[in-house]
């Protein structure tokens, strides 16, 4: 047993999103000693800062390759579910979209339980976490160290989704930031320079990482922590093929993401106990949501069609124009449930492997899908080795509810592929075909094997006030002193289109609740 490393007062498990804003913020105070340990090493692969590279990273070394059991409401079929495994986590792979969520979303949070974590509470560690165009104003960020922008010269086909989706009765926004998400816009990236900026990007600058306070340790696969006494005091892992003890005098936080997280839990022995004890794990403290309430974005691919015209390559990463829409029967006020982007790829999924699609520069897609699915799923260890992949079911369209709203936002990408504005580029629609929609089983057959994961997975250690929680609104883990969880794990619920920009603001409002923790 190694124990090479001075004992740190925090140690942060995860360099993804979170915990490259908590290792930035909490090192920020000199009196504090911060290790930030990462399963991954540095973001060296050329195609991460490559816009247009971001699809090939999934399944590279930089990614962690899990896969989904299969689903039977998903046509039998096993997803990949790519997570970034690199300084800069799932921020470095992910598609570089920048939506902070409806307002609705926080509040229901808030409403759930998390108590201190509405929208109204968040919004100041939006706006200090962002350096937005429109930061001039008020609710916008001009100063924070994520770097938006929205495409200066945007694809013609993103122009013609925007001209269709105001065609067809809705009403354009400026941007997704803005207090509505509901409407035509131009999406918000992440970029700088024609550059993808990850969290890491923008949180470890040079000048961050040379604070002698802040440690980074990469290529560290986290085991175990340790508990004594009710108290967390450190952890277990291997780096180099060699054991490795660190220790910490104030706490741990986990940042290892929404399976990261749980899973070092249940191998710590803090989870559900039947499945622990059948492991052969002993059991610290039996919490049988760690894990549960697992919920996850999907998309589909698609609604193909075939282009009269070439497609022009993307200038930034294919998919400029995210329109959320209403499903039937909601409230204005509500966060919508539904999505359409075009993309300017053709993009089918597997199951639709052996039908002909137009090769690229000859097709586009309509991908559509849900904002706040009903179902939920439920991760679990196959092994109480740290090496094995876990047991991932997300319980995909298993809520009616996800399968009526799937089939209202097929029949709106379908809307809007038939409108005007599109006419210069469709030739013919590819995906569907006639017998993918000659009745209602046949379209529920269509969704059922078009939809795939929009890599957004939340919810597997629950933040709220409640006594099933696992983690309460200050972030502990009920039960062990010392031991806090920041990331995708905590989010009670899914916010409306990707989760990024609300992990990085929660973490932002973390480290300020953390530091006061920690200087007690």
């Amino acid at each position: 047993m190694s124990d090479a490393h001075p004992r740190a007062d925090v140690i942060i498990v995860g360099a993804g999103s979170a915990g490259c804003v908590l290792a930035a913020r909490l090192s920020a105070d000199p009196g504090l000693t911060v290790l930030l340990v990462e399963a991954g090493g540095e973001a060296r692969d050329p195609r991460i800062a490559d816009p247009g590279a971001w699809a090939l990273l999934q399944g590279s070394d930089v990614d962690w390759q899990f896969m989904t059991e299969p689903q039977p409401a998903m046509a039998g079929r096993a997803h990949p579910w790519p997570r970034g495994k690199v300084v800069g986590g799932s921020s470095a792979i992910h598609a570089m979209g920048h939506m902070r969520g409806h307002r609705a979303d926080f509040d229901n949070w808030a409403s759930a339980g998390a108590t201190g974590w509405d929208h109204a509470a968040l919004l100041p560690y939006f706006i200090r976490s962002e350096r937005s165009p429109f930061g001039a104003e008020p609710g916008y960020g001009d100063a924070g160290p994520i770097h938006l922008v929205q495409p200066e010269t945007p694809h013609p086909l993103t122009q013609a989704h925007r001209a269709a989706g105001a065609a067809c009765g809705l009403t354009p926004i400026r941007d997704h930031n803005g207090g509505q998400m509901h409407g035509p816009t131009l999406n918000t990236m992440t970029l700088v320079d024609g550059k993808r900026q990850s969290v890491a990007d923008a949180y470890l600058t040079a000048d961050t990482r040379a604070r002698p306070n802040l440690t980074l340790l990469t290529g560290v696969l986290v085991d175990r922590l340790h508990v004594e006494n009710g108290r967390v005091t450190g952890l277990t892992g291997t780096r180099d093929g060699a054991q490795l003890r660190l220790a910490a005098r104030a706490g741990v936080i986990l940042s290892a993401g929404a399976i990261g997280s749980p899973t070092i839990l249940m191998r710590s022995g803090i989870g559900r106990a039947q499945d622990l004890q059948r492991l052969g794990i002993p059991v610290e403290i039996d919490h049988p949501e760690i894990g549960a309430n697992l919920q996850d974005h999907l998309l589909s691919a698609g609604n193909v069609y075939a282009s009269r015209q070439p497609v022009p390559m993307s200038a930034t990463q294919h998919s400029e124009s995210l329109t959320y829409i209403h499903a039937d029967g909601q409230d204005a006020q509500e966060a919508p449930e539904l999505v359409v982007g075009i993309v300017t790829l053709p993009v089918v999924s597997d199951a639709f492997a052996a039908r002909p699609v137009p090769g690229i520069g000859s097709a586009y897609t309509l991908m559509f899908g849900i904002t706040h699915p009903r179902s939920r799923g439920r991760l679990a260890l196959s092994s109480a080795a740290p090496s094995a992949p876990p047991v991932i079911d997300p319980a995909y369209l298993s809520a009616p509810e996800d399968r009526a709203h799937f089939l209202q936002a097929l029949d709106w990408a379908r809307r809007l592929g038939a409108a005007e504005a599109y006419a210069p580029w469709r030739a013919e629609e590819v995906l569907p075909r006639a017998d993918d929609l000659q009745d209602a089983a046949a379209r529920l057959a269509f969704v059922e094997a078009a939809a795939f994961t929009h890599h957004h997975p939340v919810g597997t250690c629950r933040m709220g006030a409640d006594g099933a929680a696992p983690v309460g609104p200050d972030l502990a883990v009920k039960g062990v002193q010392g031991l806090h969880v920041v990331d995708g794990a905590i989010l009670p619920g899914l916010t409306t289109g990707p989760v990024n920009a609300a992990i990085v603001a929660v973490a932002e409002r973390a480290s300020d609740l953390l530091a006061r923790h920690f200087r007690q």
